[in-house]
This record gives C-alpha cells, sequence and structure tokens, in this order.
C-alpha cells in the first residue's frame, strides 16, 4: 500500500497541510498504516466535512477511511446496519429507504462518512427527540495504538472517549447502528414566516417535542426591529395517506441527484453586504408561511446537497463555521451575538438556529440543553477579532464550540468549555499512551 504526498483542507479551506496519504481497502492495511507511522503521528480522514483542521496532519500520516466502503448486513427484523466505517451516510440512506429504515440522526449533508459521523458525534435537526448520532450506534471496531481491534459497546467508557473523540482514540473500521422505521422518504412541513428574532425564538420554543425535525434560518443583514427576522420550518415524516396520489406509487423513492458541480472560480469579496442582503431578502420572502407541505429528503434536510464542492462559492481565502451552544436562559446572549455580526457587518448566508435535548456520556460531544447557533463567515479583516469577543460571549453564558466546525480559536478556550476533557485524556492515554494519534487541530489546541 503506497503513500501518496497530499494537501489537505477542511472545507472551510482556511488551513491546508501536507502529509503522506494512505487509502486503505481492508482492517489489516488500517493496522499495517499504523505500524507505519513516523514520529508525526497519524490520524483518519473521512469525506473531508469538518470545516476546520482535525482531518490533517501536517507532515504525518493519514488514513483515508473511503476505501473501506462495504455495508455487511442490513437486518430488516431488528432495524439495524452493519457497515463499514468508510460508507457514507448518503449511501446508507440510498441502501436502507427501499426497506423503509431510516437513519435517525443526520447532519445538513449526507457527504459524511460513518466513521466521522462518529468522531465528531455528529446532530441534526432532530436532538431535541434523538440525541446525536453515537445515542445510536449499538456498537464499533475500534484499531487502536497497539494495532488491536476493540469492539466497545455504550458499556466501555472508550466507546465515550472515541464518541466525538475527533480520531484521537483510534481508527473506527466498523459500526453497527440502530434504525428507525419509516413509511415514506417524505416530509410533512410546517413553515412560519417570523418578523425578528425574539419572536423567532419565543415560537421556536413552543411545540418543538411535536415535531422530530426543526430549525431556524435567520437574517444577518436586517437591522432594527427586523433584526434575526427568519424562517421556522419544522417537520415530521410523512405517513403513505400524507402523500398525494402521484408520489404514493414509489413512497420510498430517493432520487437526489447532483446538478452541478461549483467551480473554483470565484474571487476574495464576492459575498458582501450587497449580495448577501440580496439573497437574504429572496430568501426570507420565498418562504412564506405554510402548513403541511409535503417536502422530499433533499428539499427539507439536503439543500446544498445539490451542488457539489460549494465552499468554493466563498473564494480562495475560505471561510470559517462559527457554531456554539449555549444554555436555556441564556437567550439574551444568542441575540447579543447576532447583532454583534450585523453591526460588525460580518455577513453570513447559511445561518441555522436550533434547540438540543439532552447531551450524552461523551466527555467531548458537542450537545448539551440549550440554543446552537450555527453561521458561514466568510475570512476577511476583522473577522478573528469578532470570533475572539464571540468565544468570551460563549464562554461567559457557559455555552461551548463544536470541534467539527472549529478553526481558531485558543487552547485556554476549548479547557473552559470542555471541563470533562481531562477525563477524555485520561481514557485516551491508556489507549495511545505514546500519543501516536494526534491532528493539526489536536496540536493547534493542545488536547492531547
Amino acid at each position: 500500500m503506497d503513500a501518496e504526498l497530499r494537501t489537505l483542507a477542511g472545507w472551510g479551506r482556511t488551513a491546508p497541510s501536507t502529509a503522506r496519504v494512505v487509502v486503505p481497502r481492508t482492517v489489516q492495511e488500517v493496522i499495517d498504516a499504523l505500524r507505519s507511522a513516523d514520529e508525526r503521528g497519524v490520524i483518519a480522514r473521512g469525506l473531508g466535512r469538518a470545516y476546520g483542521d482535525p482531518a490533517q496532519n501536517a507532515g504525518g500520516l493519514v488514513i483515508d477511511m473511503t476505501g473501506l466502503d462495504r455495508i455487511h448486513s442490513i437486518d430488516v427484523e431488528t432495524a439495524t446496519v452493519d457497515t463499514a466505517a468508510g460508507v457514507s451516510l448518503d449511501t446508507l440512506m440510498r441502501r436502507l429507504l427501499p426497506f423503509g429504515l431510516w437513519l435517525p440522526v443526520l447532519p445538513g449533508t449526507r457527504q459524511v462518512s460513518v466513521g466521522g459521523a462518529i468522531g465528531a458525534d455528529i446532530h441534526g435537526k432532530a436532538h431535541h427527540v434523538e440525541g446525536s448520532f453515537c445515542d445510536h450506534v449499538e456498537s464499533m471496531d475500534l484499531v487502536t495504538a497497539d494495532g488491536q481491534i476493540h469492539t466497545l459497546t455504550p458499556d466501555d467508557d472508550l466507546f465515550w472517549a472515541t464518541a466525538g473523540g475527533m480520531g484521537l482514540t483510534g481508527v473506527v473500521v466498523r459500526a453497527k447502528l440502530k434504525l428507525n422505521r419509516v413509511e415514506t422518504a417524505y416530509f410533512k412541513v410546517d413553515t412560519e414566516q417570523i418578523d425578528n428574532l425574539d419572536e423567532l425564538m419565543a415560537r421556536q420554543s413552543v411545540d418543538d417535542d411535536k415535531y422530530l425535525e426543526s430549525v431556524s434560518w435567520f437574517d444577518t443583514t436586517a437591522t432594527g426591529k427586523h433584526l434575526g427576522r427568519g424562517i421556522l420550518t419544522r417537520a415530521n415524516h410523512a405517513t403513505l395517506d400524507d402523500l398525494p396520489r402521484k408520489l404514493r406509487a414509489s413512497p420510498l423513492k430517493f432520487d437526489a441527484p447532483q446538478l452541478l458541480t461549483i467551480p473554483n472560480i470565484f474571487p476574495p469579496g464576492m459575498l458582501n453586504k450587497l449580495t448577501a442582503r440580496a439573497f437574504c431578502e429572496l430568501w426570507y420572502r420565498k418562504s412564506p408561511t405554510r402548513h403541511g407541505a409535503i417536502q422530499n429528503i433533499t428539499m427539507f434536510l439536503h439543500p446544498l446537497d445539490i451542488l457539489g464542492e460549494w465552499n468554493r462559492a466563498y473564494g480562495p481565502r475560505g471561510f470559517l463555521q462559527y457554531q456554539y451552544v449555549i444554555p436555556f436562559g441564556q437567550e439574551e446572549a444568542v441575540k447579543r451575538s447576532v447583532r454583534m455580526m450585523v453591526e460588525r457587518g460580518h455577513v453570513s448566508l447559511l445561518n441555522v438556529l436550533k434547540r438540543f435535548g439532552e447531551g450524552n456520556r461523551s466527555p467531548l460531544s458537542f450537545p448539551e440543553p440549550g440554543w446552537t447557533l450555527a453561521v458561514d463567515l466568510p475570512v476577511r479583516r476583522g473577522l478573528a477579532e469578532l470570533c475572539a469577543e464571540l468565544d468570551e460571549l460563549v464562554l461567559t453564558a457557559g455555552g461551548r464550540l463544536y470541534l467539527a466546525k472549529e478553526s481558531r480559536t485558543t487552547p485556554e478556550a476549548i479547557e473552559r468549555m470542555y471541563p470533562r476533557i481531562d477525563e477524555w485524556r485520561k481514557v485516551r492515554a491508556d489507549v495511545d499512551p505514546t500519543g501516536i494519534f494526534v491532528s493539526d487541530m489536536a496540536r493547534r489546541l493542545r488536547l492531547t
């Protein structure tokens, strides 16, 4: 198995680095790759959808896990799937839906590997009901630094250190996932157009438990009494009886082609106050209040998957996604963060506001009860200063940043945001005493 020298970056394209990359096709080849690692260590990489640098290892070894792409078995009776870690959620969905089976947790894109979903303990619009991805993992096979394969269950501390552990405990090579059952591949969607952030948050706080999926988009260009105006969208799986007659013949059909790939031609500054204001106005106006609309998976959950390489639209300097969770009761901090972005002129188009339910046992899992806000901010002058102020706001409110999205904060901030990080470090040190597993993020934030 030959290594190739490649330059890798996260989805935000802000901090590329060069490493030796291998693509194993078997678990034994993963073990062989670990044994070939030098003093710069090794990290596994899936489909590269983390926004920062957790799947990069400058000067070291990166194991590209997309070669382990086999779905071992689907058990319709028990509603479980046994899959290799390199399989994408997109592939899983396409294989599972004909059996009326559904992944309980899906992020904003299907282009995430199973191993990456475990390493980041991803969440979606259903966290208030379904929790995060690792809440639905029955077992996982982890290759540790000594080359041994450990089958872990939720009874094991190492399971929870790996869940959200950003690949720093070992290489997940296989997982058994618990699934939900559905009648159709569609959602029954309620949409509300709401005039300001106060009303948006108040409305989202009511009846959320009646919906499986819940999310708000908000405007970062509106000011004054319309600050944070937005669109609240909530949905449940559509039943067969909910579908119009023309869709009932193939209720589980999942047809989600990628319409085009964004070319790598956009100059810096394409996303500015003028273009952002026009987009936000259009997006707000196109989504009037409406109840009971039937939408397919891509329309409701994954509209950006229609566009390949959409991150190129931010230009060569790239962008960062700033995502935090702030506990319930700290709503004023959420509103202040939006005002700070608007007042400083740091515009974002892809703005998300959700409510989280209870977290799980993982020391590094991101979700906890509260509001989570995410914005995509183009890299430009003044952004570092804004983010530093936002960090302090989040810390003061008792919140934290999401490691799968983070790309520029300080080690000191992460130490304060994740009070159980030393507990995680102890479990990690037991299985990797010489520190083989390392990444650009781990060095930058002094995680290990």
